[in-house]
């Protein structure tokens, strides 16, 4: 028996509801909307400060606010996900039953170590001073105390109603603290998780404001006619829309939401094939091992001679973004790299199990065209082009280890991973030449 479930008749359903990624999406929408037009209003209600765009730092920031809010909202009110049996509380819990308070003081404990183990790596990491990471250090800073604070009643209130209160973090506290036996595997689990919240979350503060002030100060007007600032307006706006849903998503990792990390992924080569997508440790960018624009331009460039055509792959351009967003917005709450927190079945998920890293790595190949140059060189062109092939090959690595980490977790997300690869078109064609390739490969095992 391989343990592979058959697929069932039905696609299961999804942990989350596209309603709540869409409540995001109109709170953020409100929210540009209000800063573009901010010096109307701050004029017709004599408000005091500047009468222009908001498009700073700061009011990047308070996008997650108007984002955050509704999804909320949607998730609780609509969705009820504060009942759901997954998130480990049972708000009927008899007083009697409510740990100990030296359950809290262990976890907080533990929660205050990691808190000043990340603030550690953030001090002697030399990138987190420097350009647009300044920003995301400082909001970080400044919300240190704050957050520390917090946590104390925060962690004693969901004590009185969590199922099983000794959760990583608890087990964290144990090991410091000495006098209660500790789960070295949950301590594991614990920083792993944690690993993800403050390498990411500090990555993503940092890249807000940039794609923010680019929508806020967009000129509509000028769009229309140009099909190329068209198209590239309307991606920066789609990549802010990632940005800004993503960023609530690992912001909001609370079991109240049904949005915790239930575990991060324990494998090495899951670490590796994504933190190489990333600063510092990219290996894409300019001048990079796997930097594949030596000597190129854009689409915009190749086919500025064919307005139809330009029009048609800015268009397909912008198509391709939508699907990447898509696939971020449809997470709700839950997104994040390197975790399980929920099994998504709906949106994008329903064509192919990737659609963000199949739709991105479509995106850079369209858009930067590596295998025409500028300069004439042969060998620039098939060297962009191997290296894209590769860029798109750790793409596909990192795939492999999501999947790995989530069949071994959730029964579910086998049912779904057997499902698509029998009902989902492109994950079904993908399989088939897999199935094809595997066959060849085993007729020309010799006889035993």
């Amino acid at each position: 028996m391989s343990g592979t479930p058959s697929p069932s008749l039905q696609r299961p359903v999804s942990d989350v509801s596209s309603g709540v990624g869409l409540a995001g999406l109109l709170g953020l929408f409100f929210w540009i909307a209000v800063c573009r037009n901010w010096a109307g209003i701050a004029e017709a209600f004599a408000l005091p400060g500047p009468r222009e765009p908001l498009s700073g730092p700061y009011a990047s920031l308070a996008t997650l606010v108007f984002t955050a809010v509704p999804m909320v909202a949607w998730s609780m009110l609509v969705d009820r996900v504060h009942c759901r049996a997954s998130t480990g509380i049972d708000w009927q819990r008899k007083a009697s039953d409510v740990a100990p308070l030296s359950v809290t003081i262990t976890k907080i404990a533990g929660l205050w170590a990691t808190f000043a183990i990340i603030g550690f790596a953030y001090c002697i990491a030399r990138w987190y001073w420097d350009g647009s990471y300044l920003f995301a250090i400082e909001v970080l800073a400044i919300s240190a105390v704050p957050l520390a604070i917090l946590t104390v009643p925060y962690v004693r209130w969901l004590d009185r109603y969590m199922v099983e209160p000794r959760d990583g973090a608890w087990h964290f506290g144990a090991l410091l603290i000495g006098r209660e036996r500790y789960d070295p595997e949950a301590v594991r689990s614990h920083f792993r998780s944690w690993a993800v919240k403050g390498f990411f979350i500090a990555f993503m503060i940092s890249i807000l404001p940039g794609g923010f002030a680019y929508v806020v100060n967009l000129d509509i007007g000028g769009m229309a006619a140009d099909p190329v600032r068209l198209a590239v307006g309307l991606i920066e706006l789609l990549f802010l829309i990632d940005v800004q849903l993503a960023m609530v998503g690992y912001l909001l990792t609370f079991r109240p939401l049904d949005a915790h990390i239930r575990s991060a992924n324990p494998f090495v080569s899951g670490w590796v094939a994504a933190l190489i997508c990333y600063p510092p440790f990219i290996l894409m960018s300019d001048g990079g091992p796997l930097a594949y624009h030596y000597g190129t331009s854009d689409w915009a460039y190749w086919l500025a001679d064919y307005p139809f055509l330009l029009s048609v792959w800015g268009a397909w351009l912008v198509f391709l973004t939508t699907i990447y967003a898509w696939a971020t917005m449809i997470f709700g709450l839950r997104f994040s790299n390197l975790t399980y927190r929920a099994v998504i079945t709906n949106g994008p998920f329903r064509f192919t199990r990737h659609p963000a890293y199949l739709s991105k790595n479509l995106f850079w190949w369209f858009s930067a065209m590596p295998f025409l140059v500028t300069n004439g060189s042969t060998v620039d062109a098939i060297r962009n082009t191997v290296f894209l092939a590769l860029v798109s090959a750790v793409y596909y690595w990192c795939a492999k280890t999501e999947e790995a980490h989530l069949l071994a977790e959730d029964a579910k997300y086998r049912e779904y991973h057997a499902w698509m690869g029998a009902n989902a078109p492109v994950t079904r064609a993908l399989s088939r030449i897999g199935s094809i390739r595997s066959g060849r490969e085993t007729l020309l095992q010799p006889a035993e």
